[in-house]
């Protein structure tokens, strides 16, 4: 009998743990991917000091690596090296004022004390509670389980747990609900940036967002070699087992018999015919195939940012690897962002200095650095001229002098959603897919399965959501659909490795 045959289409997070699982399996995995190397939006732009990472900065949830790994028979932490970062992230805002978030909660809630008070210490710690709840209901019912509507998962949660349901607070926004925690303006501010790691307005994200400050907790870590050293060693582990990368490489057609997806036509004519076909993509990449789903108007899209990396000197206020510049009126950037869809006048902005570890001590001589600003998806609209992004520099310029931070961008790489456009078509520069705004955003982001028989999809557009490890769960998600799908035909070689490959 011959193999069972699946072309993934796109080696981002998600692609690549999708054919780490079918070739764990038994299937015969070809990876197509457009880029040089993989990792998707995991990216690197070259510089005199070295790459510098310049997508996703963070590792979290690594026990989705973890799984991973050990479902393909080798362990995690035999391939990539991690260190966990004790520093979460250092913020300083126009007045003067200061925070470092630690891994120690108890740290960070004696931080807080000495910022805001007692009062702000207990809202915390509170906070952090609740954050915990909302990520131990969500982790095995939604995270890691197929896309299966409101209902369905509060089936999965049960109906004698309904205070479970309640805790997620899902029709109220981030911003109302953290009001009730922190009376800070500063402290809302900071745990309400949480919203934009999906690409959303904490003024329009449910509260449900909370479990993000769980997830730091549970372990930020940085890789050794930069954040393309995991994609690497994912890449690596696919090829051990038996999955054909091919780099450089475009898929432009989808290719149909009997109404089911067959394979893909690439750039320049050449057909890959195959049994499934699972793209690994922004969903706006499937409409030119087939009608998949309506077309994501400009107003749903989630985020997209302006970027700088350079390597410069840096002076003035110390930094540590992960950095936030807050702007003093949170509510006018977004009403930038979201109402004027225009970049922020005010912009918050994140610093990752990767030459650094979590001290204090500076780097001799100029150090690799990633700022970024929050953007309106509109790069198919926005050509973004020499002079936007010169305005735009300016303003960056001008806020962190205000919090005194001083640093050269004059020789900086510049991307802006019209360039994260270019380079994922369909999308106006959205990072993340559909913006989680609403009670219901989650459950809006399209399952692995298509309505096309044999066509999957994953990445951070679909289910479960955004950011790294969610991209690669969504990616195991895909696999086990396929499986299951194709399960009474028997194609695959051998079963899924004990302990691995199925999902929760």
């Amino acid at each position: 009998m011959p193999p069972f045959r699946v072309i993934v289409v796109g080696a981002g997070m998600g692609g690549l743990s999708c054919a780490i699982d079918l070739a764990a399996s038994g299937a015969e995995v070809t990876l197509v991917e457009a880029a040089s190397a993989p990792g998707g939006k995991m990216r690197t732009t070259p510089s005199a000091g070295g790459p510098i990472d310049s997508g996703p900065t963070v590792m979290t949830m690594r026990w989705v690596f973890e799984e991973l790994f050990a479902a393909a028979g080798v362990s995690f932490g035999d391939r990539v090296r991690l260190r966990a970062a004790d520093i979460l992230a250092r913020h300083a805002w126009p007045d003067g004022s200061r925070l470092d978030l630690f891994a120690d909660r108890s740290r960070s809630a004696d931080a807080i004390g000495t910022l805001s008070g007692k009062a702000a210490a207990k809202g915390f710690l509170d906070f952090c509670d609740h954050a915990g709840r909302i990520h131990d209901t969500l982790r095995d019912t939604f995270l890691t389980r197929p896309a299966n509507g409101p209902v369905g998962l509060s089936q999965r949660i049960g109906l004698g747990r309904m205070e479970r349901l309640f805790d997620l607070r899902p029709f109220e926004t981030l911003w109302d609900v953290l009001g009730g925690y922190f009376p800070d303006p500063r402290l809302r501010q900071l745990f309400g940036r949480y919203a934009t790691y999906c690409g959303s307005s904490p003024f329009l994200a449910p509260a449900t967002l909370m479990l993000i400050a769980h997830v730091e907790l549970e372990g930020v870590w940085m890789v050794e070699g930069g954040m393309q050293a995991l994609a690497d060693a994912m890449a690596e582990l696919a090829q051990s087992l038996g999955v054909t990368i091919r780099f450089g490489v475009r898929a432009e057609a989808l290719i149909l018999k009997s109404g089911a997806a067959a394979g893909v036509t690439l750039a320049g004519g050449e057909r890959l015919e195959a049994d499934a076909v699972v793209v690994n993509g922004d969903p706006a990449s499937l409409r030119s195939s087939a009608p998949l789903q309506p077309m994501m108007t400009p107003r749903q899209r989630s985020l997209s940012a302006i970027t700088w990396t350079a390597q410069a000197t840096v002076e003035g206020m110390p930094l540590t690897r992960h950095n936030v510049v807050f702007s003093d009126d949170y509510p006018a950037e977004f009403r930038d962002l979201t109402d004027r869809r225009r970049p922020p006048q005010k912009p918050t902005i994140y610093i990752c200095a990767q030459d650094r570890g979590d001290g204090h001590a500076t780097p001799p001589g100029p150090e690799r650095l990633l700022l970024l600003i929050n953007a309106p998806p509109d790069g198919d609209q926005n050509p973004y001229s020499s002079q936007d992004i010169r305005a735009c520099e300016t303003r960056l310029i001008d806020q962190m002098g205000r919090c005194g931070l001083r640093l050269d961008l004059s020789s900086a790489a510049v991307t802006t959603p019209a360039d994260f456009e270019r380079m994922f078509p369909g999308t106006g520069g959205a990072l993340y897919g559909k913006a989680t705004h609403g009670w219901s955003a989650a459950f809006e982001r399209p399952a692995a399965g298509t309505k096309i028989r044999g066509l999957y999809q994953a990445g951070g557009g679909a289910h479960p959501g955004a950011g790294v490890p969610m991209a690669t769960l969504s990616g195991r998600l895909a696999a086990h659909r396929l499986r299951a799908d194709f399960a009474s035909t028997q194609l695959f070689r051998r079963a899924a490795i004990a302990g691995g490959t199925s999902m929760r």
